[in-house]
């Protein structure tokens, strides 16, 4: 696929846990930072569950109307790309595109339900990587769902090794996923990036999934402390 931005597009908590290997546990326990969440409902179910999740992007700047709007303007040319290069998605849990349509406008209507509520009670913040407004080790989870990594085009290696620090900051563990970019080509900035982990003294490691839409993204990045 190739998108001249990056989109607003939503994904479902059940998505996120599969992406992402979490636990029941995992969202009942933990409090949780989305990074460039979006319009996904992922926030809002576990806020339904008594769960913790705080969700940062640069949408959350935007009225609820206009975020609908920014929706309707492009799901046409997103739906139109994903049947062009159907070739590229595994129908396995997802069976066609018109059942991918209707799962992921489901969740951005959920998520925009609770959108105004949620910014009320602090869940949605308008901040974007490389720069949170939190405190250091404010999570115990932070994850970045279709961003890192996915748009390579769109983001320098720099960007990457300062947002992926930044999230480092503000929580004990980061998860990315997918690795893959839109191309599906796994990043050039994967291999830079577990470097400088490492070399920073934390434990990166390339966790096999169970969720695989786009072809060949199956695998997630883990970062953990060495001490944890």
């Amino acid at each position: 696929m190739k998108l001249e931005n990056i989109i607003p597009w939503g994904r479902s908590k059940k998505e996120y846990m599969e992406m992402f290997d979490l636990s029941k546990e995992d969202v009942l326990t933990k409090k949780i930072l989305g990074c460039g969440d979006g319009p996904s409902s992922f926030n809002t179910e576990v806020d339904y569950d008594d769960g913790t999740v705080v969700s940062i992007d640069p949408l959350y700047a935007y009225s609820k109307k206009e975020i609908m709007q920014r929706i309707d303007e492009v799901a046409e040319d997103v739906m139109a790309q994903v049947k062009a290069n159907a070739g590229n998605f595994v129908w396995k849990n997802i069976p066609d595109v018109e059942s991918l349509e209707h799962i992921r406008i489901e969740a951005m209507m959920e998520f925009l339900m609770d959108y105004e509520d949620g910014k009320e009670e602090g869940r949605y913040i308008a901040a974007e990587l490389p720069n949170l407004p939190f405190e250091n080790d404010s999570f115990d989870l932070a994850l970045s769902s279709h961003f890192l990594f996915l748009y390579s085009d769109h983001l320098d290696e720099s960007f990457h090794k300062d947002a992926v620090r930044e999230m480092l900051r503000v929580s004990k563990e980061v998860r990315i996923f997918p690795l893959l970019t839109l191309t599906n080509e796994r990043s050039p900035y994967v291999e830079s990036i577990v470097d400088m982990l490492e070399a920073d003294g934390y434990k990166v490691e390339i966790v096999k999934t169970g969720y695989e839409f786009q072809k060949g993204a199956d695998e997630m990045m883990k970062i953990t402390r060495r001490s944890c």
